[in-house]
């Protein structure tokens, strides 16, 4: 999210951010980069006003859940606004891969037609633009879902290059193992307890080494955990997640459900930290471009295969090696701004073609599919009725 408020600010754009979330200590202060900010409610003709008054020339919706909220009232009060949905990751997916691992199966075909699927890609359809996060997820929507390119765009992680560190410390100079992402992310907590499995096959064959677990928002169960004797630290909220990454030997990433990619992945390729992770977290990050490290299959491969990378200082390099050409042909930050402000203009010059080619987009617009606004508009004069 941050990367595209900078680059709409660099295209010398006003930018608004407008949300109904509760300020937290860990939020940015978005006026330091000259980005203003504006408290908005669920269910209220308060946004309508907004909207109205604002008249923005692009909208974008931080996941499916805020186009089903305020997507009709853009439509309805500032309809010539290209409407962009941020994706982040397919939440269906993720949560269809949680119900399999849930209830310790594969995932079926059918798992991926649940309601939640399609409350999400009916808002990806009601969008003119959606962005996706994953070269895997791009291929889902277009073979599963029917959905058309044209509404798509391609969008990873956005890398500026060139302020990338050059001097990090050497295989010599790191030390211990790291694992790193926020605790109330579900794929994050279970890979803690996978590592409750995978550590102590680790420690038997490098009895001196450490994991530290950082990590937001840490609850007494992620604390309980902790454990000098055996290694494993809880270490909590990370200031600089960048600075502890680059002081690791290795990353470990036993993700064994989840959607997107993973950031924690990527800081590692930034930090030249190999790392070794699963089918699921290498996921839609790497093309056909050797992974920087490993990924493992079971438990135990996964304990063999860190010890290895640890260890082996020729294969480290290799790692290494391998993340920075991954950097530089799929996460160039230049090179995909530069395509999604051509694909953007493009749209806009040409919105009422674009929309005309969308004819199932149009149809959930109708108003005998609109049951998301008359959801809203039913809690609005419930606590309207409550106040009064």
């Amino acid at each position: 999210m941050m990367s595209l408020l900078r680059f709409f600010k660099s295209q010398q754009w006003q930018v608004e951010f407008a949300s109904p979330a509760q300020t937290t200590e860990h939020m940015v202060d978005l006026s330091q980069h000259g980005i203003s900010s504006q408290h908005i409610q669920l269910n209220c003709t308060s946004f309508d006003e907004y909207i109205q008054a604002l008249q923005p020339d692009i909208v974008m919706f931080d996941r499916f859940m805020m186009e089903e909220q305020f997507g009709w009232r853009v439509d309805k009060y500032a309809p010539n606004a290209l409407k962009i949905l941020d994706t982040e990751d397919l939440q269906c997916l993720r949560n269809a891969r949680h119900e399999a691992h849930k209830a310790k199966r594969a995932l079926a075909h059918e798992d991926l037609h649940s309601e939640l699927a399609k409350r999400e890609i009916a808002a990806i359809l009601r969008c003119d633009l959606s962005l996706i996060i994953s070269s895997y997820e791009m291929t889902l929507l277009s073979d599963i879902y029917k959905v058309d390119p044209a509404l798509l765009h391609h969008l990873p992680f956005m890398v500026e290059l060139d302020s990338l560190p050059n001097m990090l410390p050497t295989h010599s100079e790191r030390q211990h193992f790291i694992t790193i992402g926020n605790f109330r992310h579900a794929p994050n907590w279970d890979a803690v307890l996978y590592l409750q499995e995978i550590w102590p096959l680790i420690r038997k064959q490098l009895p001196k080494a450490e994991l530290h677990i950082y990590g937001s928002y840490p609850p007494p169960k992620a604390t309980a955990l902790n454990n000098p004797k055996t290694g494993f630290l809880i270490k909590g909220w990370a200031e600089d997640a960048l600075q502890v990454m680059k002081n690791a030997r290795v990353c470990l990433a036993p993700l064994r459900f989840g959607a997107g990619i993973k950031g924690k992945l990527l800081e590692a390729m930034i930090t030249q930290t190999p790392s070794i992770t699963t089918a699921i977290g290498a996921e839609g990050m790497h093309c056909d471009l050797p992974w920087p490290g490993s990924i493992a299959t079971n438990a135990q491969d996964f304990a063999d295969q860190a010890v290895a990378l640890y260890t082996d200082e020729q294969a480290y390099v290799h790692a290494q090696i391998a993340a920075k050409t991954i950097l530089n042909q799929i996460y160039d930050k230049t090179n995909l701004e530069s395509q999604l402000l051509k694909r953007i203009t493009s749209i806009i010059k040409n919105i009422e073609s674009h929309r005309q080619g969308n004819f199932v987009g149009q149809m959930l617009k109708h108003h005998t599919m609109r049951s998301t606004q008359y959801m809203a508009q039913w809690i609005e004069a419930k606590n309207v009725n409550k106040i009064r």
